[in-house]
Protein backbone atom coordinates (compact mmCIF):
# COMPACT_ATOMS: atom_id res chain seq x y z
CA UNK A 1 0.00 0.00 0.00
CA UNK A 2 1.16 3.55 -0.69
CA UNK A 3 1.51 6.19 2.00
CA UNK A 4 -1.90 7.39 3.20
CA UNK A 5 -2.95 11.02 2.95
CA UNK A 6 -4.18 11.87 6.46
CA UNK A 7 -5.70 15.26 5.61
CA UNK A 8 -9.28 15.87 6.74
CA UNK A 9 -11.84 13.41 5.38
CA UNK A 10 -15.51 12.94 6.18
CA UNK A 11 -17.09 9.49 5.82
CA UNK A 12 -20.78 8.67 5.81
CA UNK A 13 -20.34 5.09 6.97
CA UNK A 14 -23.76 4.15 8.26
CA UNK A 15 -24.05 1.52 10.99
CA UNK A 16 -22.94 -2.05 11.48
CA UNK A 17 -25.57 -4.46 10.23
CA UNK A 18 -26.63 -2.16 7.38
CA UNK A 19 -25.71 -2.56 3.68
CA UNK A 20 -23.08 -2.49 2.26
CA UNK A 21 -21.84 -4.12 5.51
CA UNK A 22 -18.51 -2.30 5.49
CA UNK A 23 -18.83 -1.99 9.29
CA UNK A 24 -19.98 -5.55 9.93
CA UNK A 25 -22.92 -7.83 9.18
CA UNK A 26 -24.57 -7.61 12.62
CA UNK A 27 -25.74 -4.41 14.36
CA UNK A 28 -23.93 -5.13 17.63
CA UNK A 29 -21.30 -7.51 16.26
CA UNK A 30 -19.64 -9.27 19.22
CA UNK A 31 -21.91 -7.65 21.77
CA UNK A 32 -24.66 -9.72 20.14
CA UNK A 33 -22.71 -12.84 19.22
CA UNK A 34 -19.07 -13.71 19.82
CA UNK A 35 -17.04 -15.20 16.99
CA UNK A 36 -16.73 -19.00 16.95
CA UNK A 37 -13.40 -20.15 18.37
CA UNK A 38 -12.02 -23.00 16.29
CA UNK A 39 -8.66 -24.73 16.45
CA UNK A 40 -7.74 -26.61 13.28
CA UNK A 41 -6.82 -30.11 14.45
CA UNK A 42 -6.23 -33.53 12.99
CA UNK A 43 -3.31 -35.93 13.10
CA UNK A 44 -2.43 -39.60 13.01
CA UNK A 45 -5.46 -41.75 13.84
CA UNK A 46 -9.15 -40.88 14.31
CA UNK A 47 -8.85 -41.95 17.96
CA UNK A 48 -5.96 -39.60 18.71
CA UNK A 49 -7.70 -36.75 16.91
CA UNK A 50 -10.90 -37.44 18.85
CA UNK A 51 -8.90 -37.12 22.06
CA UNK A 52 -7.53 -33.74 20.94
CA UNK A 53 -11.02 -32.56 19.94
CA UNK A 54 -12.43 -33.42 23.34
CA UNK A 55 -9.49 -31.74 25.09
CA UNK A 56 -10.06 -28.54 23.11
CA UNK A 57 -13.80 -28.59 23.82
CA UNK A 58 -13.12 -29.09 27.53
CA UNK A 59 -10.88 -26.02 27.40
CA UNK A 60 -13.62 -23.82 25.96
CA UNK A 61 -13.36 -24.20 22.19
CA UNK A 62 -16.75 -23.51 20.60
CA UNK A 63 -16.38 -25.19 17.20
CA UNK A 64 -14.41 -28.04 15.66
CA UNK A 65 -12.21 -27.72 12.58
CA UNK A 66 -11.00 -30.97 11.01
CA UNK A 67 -7.64 -31.29 9.25
CA UNK A 68 -7.44 -34.30 6.92
CA UNK A 69 -4.20 -35.92 5.77
CA UNK A 70 -3.08 -35.61 2.14
CA UNK A 71 -4.25 -39.08 1.04
CA UNK A 72 -7.76 -38.34 2.34
CA UNK A 73 -7.73 -34.97 0.57
CA UNK A 74 -6.87 -36.78 -2.66
CA UNK A 75 -9.44 -39.56 -2.18
CA UNK A 76 -6.83 -42.25 -1.49
CA UNK A 77 -7.06 -45.05 1.07
CA UNK A 78 -4.30 -45.22 3.65
CA UNK A 79 -3.07 -48.54 2.24
CA UNK A 80 -2.79 -47.22 -1.31
CA UNK A 81 0.87 -47.30 -2.45
CA UNK A 82 0.57 -43.61 -3.39
CA UNK A 83 -0.23 -42.80 0.27
CA UNK A 84 3.09 -44.13 1.54
CA UNK A 85 4.80 -41.73 3.91
CA UNK A 86 1.85 -39.31 4.10
CA UNK A 87 -0.74 -41.14 6.22
CA UNK A 88 -1.73 -39.05 9.24
CA UNK A 89 1.08 -36.54 8.77
CA UNK A 90 -0.73 -33.23 8.15
CA UNK A 91 -4.15 -34.33 9.32
CA UNK A 92 -6.29 -37.29 10.25
CA UNK A 93 -6.74 -40.28 7.91
CA UNK A 94 -10.38 -41.07 7.12
CA UNK A 95 -10.81 -44.16 4.94
CA UNK A 96 -14.36 -45.26 5.82
CA UNK A 97 -17.40 -44.62 7.98
CA UNK A 98 -15.69 -46.59 10.75
CA UNK A 99 -13.03 -43.85 10.96
CA UNK A 100 -15.66 -41.10 10.96
CA UNK A 101 -17.51 -42.84 13.81
CA UNK A 102 -14.33 -42.97 15.87
CA UNK A 103 -13.48 -39.36 15.05
CA UNK A 104 -16.75 -38.10 16.56
CA UNK A 105 -17.17 -40.66 19.32
CA UNK A 106 -18.62 -39.06 22.50
CA UNK A 107 -18.99 -35.70 20.74
CA UNK A 108 -22.50 -34.25 20.55
CA UNK A 109 -22.78 -33.51 16.84
CA UNK A 110 -26.10 -31.69 17.13
CA UNK A 111 -24.71 -28.98 19.41
CA UNK A 112 -21.28 -28.39 17.87
CA UNK A 113 -20.42 -26.67 14.59
CA UNK A 114 -17.92 -28.70 12.55
CA UNK A 115 -15.75 -27.25 9.81
CA UNK A 116 -14.04 -29.68 7.43
CA UNK A 117 -11.15 -28.52 5.27
CA UNK A 118 -11.91 -30.85 2.39
CA UNK A 119 -12.33 -30.05 -1.29
CA UNK A 120 -12.04 -32.67 -4.04
CA UNK A 121 -13.78 -35.45 -2.01
CA UNK A 122 -16.05 -33.04 -0.07
CA UNK A 123 -19.22 -34.88 -1.13
CA UNK A 124 -17.87 -38.17 0.26
CA UNK A 125 -16.69 -36.75 3.59
CA UNK A 126 -19.95 -34.87 4.14
CA UNK A 127 -21.88 -38.07 3.34
CA UNK A 128 -19.88 -39.94 6.01
CA UNK A 129 -20.45 -37.15 8.54
CA UNK A 130 -24.21 -37.07 7.86
CA UNK A 131 -24.40 -40.87 8.09
CA UNK A 132 -22.67 -40.93 11.49
CA UNK A 133 -25.00 -38.19 12.75
CA UNK A 134 -28.06 -40.10 11.53
CA UNK A 135 -26.81 -43.22 13.35
CA UNK A 136 -26.91 -41.09 16.50
CA UNK A 137 -30.47 -40.03 15.72
CA UNK A 138 -29.52 -36.55 14.45
CA UNK A 139 -31.16 -35.56 11.14
CA UNK A 140 -29.10 -33.68 8.56
CA UNK A 141 -31.38 -30.66 9.03
CA UNK A 142 -30.04 -30.24 12.58
CA UNK A 143 -26.36 -30.27 11.61
CA UNK A 144 -24.35 -27.05 11.45
CA UNK A 145 -20.90 -26.58 10.04
CA UNK A 146 -18.94 -26.06 6.85
CA UNK A 147 -17.23 -28.02 4.11
CA UNK A 148 -14.59 -26.02 2.27
CA UNK A 149 -15.69 -27.51 -1.10
CA UNK A 150 -13.70 -24.83 -3.00
CA UNK A 151 -12.00 -26.67 -5.82
CA UNK A 152 -10.96 -23.65 -7.92
CA UNK A 153 -8.36 -22.51 -5.41
CA UNK A 154 -6.80 -25.99 -5.63
CA UNK A 155 -5.98 -25.36 -9.28
CA UNK A 156 -4.73 -21.87 -8.41
CA UNK A 157 -2.58 -22.49 -5.36
CA UNK A 158 -2.52 -25.99 -3.80
CA UNK A 159 -2.86 -28.68 -6.44
CA UNK A 160 -5.03 -31.08 -4.39
CA UNK A 161 -7.55 -31.87 -7.09
CA UNK A 162 -8.66 -35.25 -8.48
CA UNK A 163 -10.77 -34.50 -11.54
CA UNK A 164 -10.62 -31.86 -14.32
CA UNK A 165 -12.20 -28.45 -13.53
CA UNK A 166 -15.57 -29.08 -15.22
CA UNK A 167 -16.52 -32.28 -13.35
CA UNK A 168 -14.99 -30.90 -10.14
CA UNK A 169 -17.18 -27.80 -10.21
CA UNK A 170 -20.21 -29.99 -10.93
CA UNK A 171 -19.50 -31.94 -7.71
CA UNK A 172 -19.23 -28.62 -5.87
CA UNK A 173 -22.63 -27.44 -7.11
CA UNK A 174 -24.17 -30.90 -6.54
CA UNK A 175 -23.27 -30.59 -2.85
CA UNK A 176 -24.64 -27.03 -2.73
CA UNK A 177 -27.90 -28.24 -4.27
CA UNK A 178 -28.28 -31.22 -1.88
CA UNK A 179 -27.65 -29.13 1.21
CA UNK A 180 -30.14 -26.47 0.11
CA UNK A 181 -32.87 -29.11 0.42
CA UNK A 182 -31.50 -31.37 3.17
CA UNK A 183 -29.07 -29.46 5.41
CA UNK A 184 -30.26 -25.84 5.59
CA UNK A 185 -27.93 -24.97 8.51
CA UNK A 186 -24.83 -26.20 6.71
CA UNK A 187 -22.39 -23.83 4.99
CA UNK A 188 -22.04 -25.58 1.64
CA UNK A 189 -18.85 -23.87 0.51
CA UNK A 190 -16.08 -21.84 2.12
CA UNK A 191 -14.40 -19.91 -0.65
CA UNK A 192 -10.79 -19.66 0.36
CA UNK A 193 -8.37 -16.81 -0.10
CA UNK A 194 -6.20 -18.23 2.67
CA UNK A 195 -4.27 -20.68 0.53
CA UNK A 196 -3.68 -18.15 -2.22
CA UNK A 197 -2.35 -15.65 0.33
CA UNK A 198 -0.11 -18.31 1.84
CA UNK A 199 1.17 -19.04 -1.68
CA UNK A 200 2.31 -15.44 -2.02
CA UNK A 201 -0.49 -13.18 -3.27
CA UNK A 202 -1.12 -9.68 -1.92
CA UNK A 203 -4.13 -8.47 0.06
CA UNK A 204 -5.67 -7.05 -3.13
CA UNK A 205 -5.15 -10.31 -4.99
CA UNK A 206 -6.58 -12.29 -2.06
CA UNK A 207 -9.79 -10.27 -2.15
CA UNK A 208 -10.09 -10.24 -5.94
CA UNK A 209 -9.38 -13.91 -6.63
CA UNK A 210 -11.54 -15.10 -3.74
CA UNK A 211 -14.55 -13.03 -4.79
CA UNK A 212 -14.02 -13.92 -8.47
CA UNK A 213 -14.15 -17.61 -7.59
CA UNK A 214 -17.27 -17.00 -5.50
CA UNK A 215 -19.06 -15.23 -8.34
CA UNK A 216 -18.23 -18.15 -10.65
CA UNK A 217 -19.71 -20.67 -8.19
CA UNK A 218 -22.89 -18.60 -7.88
CA UNK A 219 -23.26 -18.45 -11.65
CA UNK A 220 -22.76 -22.22 -11.95
CA UNK A 221 -25.29 -22.97 -9.21
CA UNK A 222 -27.86 -20.75 -10.91
CA UNK A 223 -27.21 -22.60 -14.20
CA UNK A 224 -28.04 -25.77 -12.27
CA UNK A 225 -31.52 -24.37 -11.61
CA UNK A 226 -31.07 -22.91 -8.13
CA UNK A 227 -32.30 -19.47 -7.16
CA UNK A 228 -29.60 -17.28 -5.63
CA UNK A 229 -31.56 -17.06 -2.38
CA UNK A 230 -31.70 -20.87 -2.16
CA UNK A 231 -27.99 -21.15 -1.42
CA UNK A 232 -26.17 -17.80 -1.19
CA UNK A 233 -27.04 -17.24 2.50
CA UNK A 234 -25.00 -20.38 3.28
CA UNK A 235 -21.91 -19.33 1.34
CA UNK A 236 -18.98 -18.55 3.62
CA UNK A 237 -15.45 -17.29 3.05
CA UNK A 238 -12.03 -18.08 4.48
CA UNK A 239 -9.26 -15.48 4.66
CA UNK A 240 -5.73 -15.29 6.00
CA UNK A 241 -4.60 -12.61 8.42
CA UNK A 242 -1.03 -11.38 7.97
CA UNK A 243 1.24 -9.00 9.84
CA UNK A 244 0.25 -5.60 8.43
CA UNK A 245 -2.31 -4.85 11.13
CA UNK A 246 -4.18 -1.91 9.61
CA UNK A 247 -4.13 -3.33 6.09
CA UNK A 248 -5.65 -6.58 7.35
CA UNK A 249 -8.41 -4.75 9.26
CA UNK A 250 -9.13 -2.78 6.07
CA UNK A 251 -9.01 -5.91 3.90
CA UNK A 252 -11.88 -7.59 5.72
CA UNK A 253 -14.01 -4.42 5.62
CA UNK A 254 -13.27 -4.00 1.89
CA UNK A 255 -14.12 -7.62 1.04
CA UNK A 256 -17.45 -7.33 2.85
CA UNK A 257 -18.50 -4.19 0.98
CA UNK A 258 -17.28 -5.38 -2.41
CA UNK A 259 -19.08 -8.75 -2.11
CA UNK A 260 -22.32 -6.92 -1.31
CA UNK A 261 -21.96 -4.70 -4.35
CA UNK A 262 -21.06 -7.56 -6.71
CA UNK A 263 -23.96 -9.78 -5.62
CA UNK A 264 -26.54 -7.01 -5.65
CA UNK A 265 -25.49 -5.74 -9.07
CA UNK A 266 -25.44 -9.13 -10.84
CA UNK A 267 -27.95 -11.34 -9.01
CA UNK A 268 -30.48 -8.98 -7.31
CA UNK A 269 -31.27 -11.29 -4.37
CA UNK A 270 -34.42 -10.90 -2.28
CA UNK A 271 -32.87 -12.22 0.94
CA UNK A 272 -30.46 -9.70 2.54
CA UNK A 273 -28.30 -12.56 3.80
CA UNK A 274 -27.48 -13.55 0.22
CA UNK A 275 -25.16 -10.56 -0.10
CA UNK A 276 -23.62 -10.66 3.39
CA UNK A 277 -20.02 -11.84 3.45
CA UNK A 278 -19.53 -14.16 6.44
CA UNK A 279 -16.00 -15.36 6.94
CA UNK A 280 -13.61 -17.49 8.94
CA UNK A 281 -10.06 -16.28 9.54
CA UNK A 282 -6.87 -18.17 10.22
CA UNK A 283 -3.72 -16.44 11.34
CA UNK A 284 -0.90 -16.74 8.84
CA UNK A 285 1.14 -19.93 8.75
CA UNK A 286 3.84 -18.50 6.49
CA UNK A 287 4.66 -15.75 8.99
CA UNK A 288 5.64 -18.30 11.66
CA UNK A 289 9.33 -18.93 12.23
CA UNK A 290 11.10 -22.07 13.40
CA UNK A 291 13.76 -19.87 15.00
CA UNK A 292 12.64 -18.33 18.32
CA UNK A 293 9.22 -20.01 18.04
CA UNK A 294 7.79 -18.30 21.13
CA UNK A 295 7.79 -15.05 19.13
CA UNK A 296 5.07 -16.66 17.02
CA UNK A 297 2.66 -16.38 19.94
CA UNK A 298 3.07 -12.59 19.76
CA UNK A 299 2.59 -12.52 15.98
CA UNK A 300 -0.54 -14.66 16.26
CA UNK A 301 -1.99 -12.40 18.96
CA UNK A 302 -1.79 -9.30 16.75
CA UNK A 303 -3.10 -11.16 13.71
CA UNK A 304 -6.03 -12.47 15.76
CA UNK A 305 -6.77 -8.97 17.02
CA UNK A 306 -6.77 -7.62 13.45
CA UNK A 307 -9.22 -10.39 12.47
CA UNK A 308 -11.53 -9.39 15.31
CA UNK A 309 -11.35 -5.67 14.49
CA UNK A 310 -12.08 -6.61 10.88
CA UNK A 311 -15.28 -8.38 11.93
CA UNK A 312 -14.61 -12.11 11.54
CA UNK A 313 -17.34 -14.65 12.37
CA UNK A 314 -14.94 -17.49 13.18
CA UNK A 315 -11.25 -17.65 14.06
CA UNK A 316 -8.39 -20.12 14.24
CA UNK A 317 -5.20 -19.03 15.96
CA UNK A 318 -2.05 -20.90 14.94
CA UNK A 319 0.06 -22.51 17.65
CA UNK A 320 3.52 -21.09 18.26
CA UNK A 321 5.28 -24.37 17.37
CA UNK A 322 3.62 -25.07 14.01
CA UNK A 323 6.75 -24.14 12.06
CA UNK A 324 8.39 -27.11 13.82
CA UNK A 325 5.64 -29.73 13.69
CA UNK A 326 2.13 -30.59 14.81
CA UNK A 327 0.98 -28.52 17.81
CA UNK A 328 1.33 -29.99 21.26
CA UNK A 329 -1.59 -29.88 23.69
CA UNK A 330 0.10 -27.01 25.51
CA UNK A 331 0.67 -24.89 22.39
CA UNK A 332 -2.88 -25.57 21.14
CA UNK A 333 -4.21 -24.51 24.54
CA UNK A 334 -2.20 -21.26 24.44
CA UNK A 335 -3.52 -20.55 20.94
CA UNK A 336 -7.08 -21.01 22.18
CA UNK A 337 -6.41 -18.93 25.30
CA UNK A 338 -5.19 -16.14 22.99
CA UNK A 339 -8.68 -15.86 21.53
CA UNK A 340 -10.33 -16.09 24.93
CA UNK A 341 -8.13 -13.32 26.35
CA UNK A 342 -8.94 -11.07 23.38
CA UNK A 343 -12.65 -11.77 23.87
CA UNK A 344 -12.79 -11.38 27.63
CA UNK A 345 -10.06 -8.95 28.68
CA UNK A 346 -9.75 -6.20 26.08
CA UNK A 347 -13.22 -4.70 25.65
CA UNK A 348 -13.56 -5.73 22.02
CA UNK A 349 -17.25 -6.53 22.46
CA UNK A 350 -18.10 -2.94 23.32
CA UNK A 351 -17.67 -1.46 19.82
CA UNK A 352 -18.95 -3.02 16.61
CA UNK A 353 -16.44 -1.30 14.31
CA UNK A 354 -13.84 0.47 16.46
CA UNK A 355 -11.69 1.56 13.50
CA UNK A 356 -14.64 2.97 11.56
CA UNK A 357 -13.97 6.58 10.60
CA UNK A 358 -10.21 6.31 10.92
CA UNK A 359 -8.75 8.24 7.98
CA UNK A 360 -6.02 5.64 7.51
CA UNK A 361 -8.33 2.62 7.68
CA UNK A 362 -11.10 4.16 5.55
CA UNK A 363 -8.61 5.27 2.89
CA UNK A 364 -7.03 1.83 2.87
CA UNK A 365 -10.47 0.23 2.64
CA UNK A 366 -11.45 2.41 -0.33
CA UNK A 367 -8.14 1.66 -2.07
CA UNK A 368 -8.48 -2.09 -1.56
CA UNK A 369 -12.05 -2.02 -2.92
CA UNK A 370 -11.02 -0.08 -6.02
CA UNK A 371 -7.94 -2.17 -6.79
CA UNK A 372 -9.74 -5.47 -6.17
CA UNK A 373 -12.72 -4.44 -8.29
CA UNK A 374 -10.40 -3.52 -11.16
CA UNK A 375 -8.72 -6.92 -10.93
CA UNK A 376 -12.07 -8.74 -10.90
CA UNK A 377 -13.25 -6.76 -13.92
CA UNK A 378 -10.03 -7.53 -15.77
CA UNK A 379 -10.37 -11.23 -15.02
CA UNK A 380 -13.99 -11.26 -16.17
CA UNK A 381 -13.26 -9.59 -19.49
Amino acid sequence: MSTIDTSDHAYNLGSSGDPPYRRGIHPGMYADRLWTMRQYAGFSSPGETNSRFRNLLENGQTGLSVAFDLPTQLGLDSDDPLSSGEVGKVGVAIDSIHDMRRLFEDIEMSSISTSMTINAPATTLLALYVSVAEEKGIPSSDLSGTVQNDILKEYISRGLYIFPPGPSVRLTTDLISWCASNAPRWNTISISGYHMREAGCTAVQEIAMTLSNAIYYVREAIKKGLNVDDFAPRISFFFACHNNFLEEVSKFRAARQLWYELVENEFSPSNPKSSQLRFHTQTSGVTLTAQQPMNNAIRVSYQAMASVFGGTQSLHTNSFDEALGLPTEESARIALRTQQIIAEEHGVREHADPFGGSVVVETMTDSLIEESRNMITEGDS
